[in-house]
């Protein structure tokens, strides 16, 4: 007779971790239709917007500490190894086109390096050291975020714990409840989505989590740095004709003006969407409205009520 697998014996050290615990849910996942596997990782996979709704206070918290912090010249430091790193690197590496952000702002830091991003060192993961020296250039005030769908690698750990001591604020992304790291972080956004579909596989939906929790911190960080206008991307860099064509789009939903009219104001703003914008929300010359928002700090709302209040 064919026996079911169980879901493991309570004792052994790698179940305490409820990422890595066998899932009551799934144990004849290999049995099943392709159809009925996939649906079985979308049942999963809804369990990580719940998870990640529940910890937005916290985000929120640290969304406002992290938009001080780079209002008064400081950085965002992302530290993870694997899947989690992987996340880390693609958001920051999207900030600069979507929102113009420079160089330096927000950086990431994954363990193994560049080349861990395409073929998995597994054993990086596991060096404290590694992370503490990831973490030698971070400065007070800056604040660093620890990514670990574990809530438990060695390399966030040691990060996290650096850049505490260097003055930094510290934060930790995770999976998995009362996460290991957790006391080395000032804020702790712990998004508990419970064991994987395949056991310990960690790219599945606590990689989804991890990814939505990065989309709402940097989104909400950009936005609160005024690097948005309504509900627009005021800031985005426009790198080629597909992205031309989308900032004339862009300024026409934003002041209910004509192509023409729109193409006129960025021309006169040597491209520059916000300075356009500002022109055509105020009136001002386009020396002005590029002043404006200077003073402002790019933040276009404000810039454009200065102007109005003249």
């Amino acid at each position: 007779m064919e026996t079911q697998p169980h879901a493991g014996q309570n004792g052994s050290a790698w179940l305490e971790i409820s990422t890595e615990v066998r899932n009551a849910n799934t144990l004849d996942l290999d049995q099943r239709t392709t159809i009925e596997i996939l649906e079985a990782l979308n049942d999963e996979d809804q369990q990580a917007p719940q998870a990640v709704r529940a910890i937005l206070p916290q985000m929120a918290e640290l969304v406002e500490a992290a938009a001080a912090s780079v209002r008064n010249g400081g950085r965002v430091h992302y530290f993870g190894a694997g899947t989690s790193g992987r996340l880390g690197v693609l958001d920051a590496a999207e900030l600069r086109p979507t929102f113009n952000l420079p160089d330096g702002v927000v950086i990431a830091h994954h363990a193994g390096g560049p080349a861990a991003l395409t073929q998995a060192v597994e054993n990086v993961e596991d060096c404290r050291e590694a992370g503490a020296q990831a973490a030698a250039d971070v400065r007070s005030g800056d604040i660093v975020i620890g990514i670990a769908a574990s809530g438990r690698t060695p390399y966030v750990g040691g990060a996290l714990t650096a850049g505490r001591e260097l003055g930094a604020t510290t934060a930790l992304i995770a999976c998995a409840r009362e996460p290991e790291l957790g006391p080395l972080a000032d804020f702790v956004l712990a998004a508990d989505t419970g064991p994987e579909a395949l056991a310990g596989s960690t790219r599945l939906k606590a990689g989804t989590a991890q990814k939505l929790m990065l989309n709402g911190f940097s989104t909400a960080l950009m936005i609160r740095l005024g690097r948005t206008w309504s509900n627009l991307m005021v800031s985005m860099v426009a790198t080629n004709e597909k992205l031309r064509a989308r900032t004339v789009r862009i300024l026409m939903e934003a002041t209910g003006a004509a192509e023409e009219s729109c193409r006129g104001a960025l021309q006169s703003a040597d491209g520059d969407l916000k300075v356009a914008l500002v022109i055509m929300l105020s009136g001002a010359s386009p020396a002005n409205a590029r002043d404006a928002v200077e003073v402002a700090g790019g933040n276009v709302r404000d810039a454009a009520s200065a102007l109005a209040n003249e």
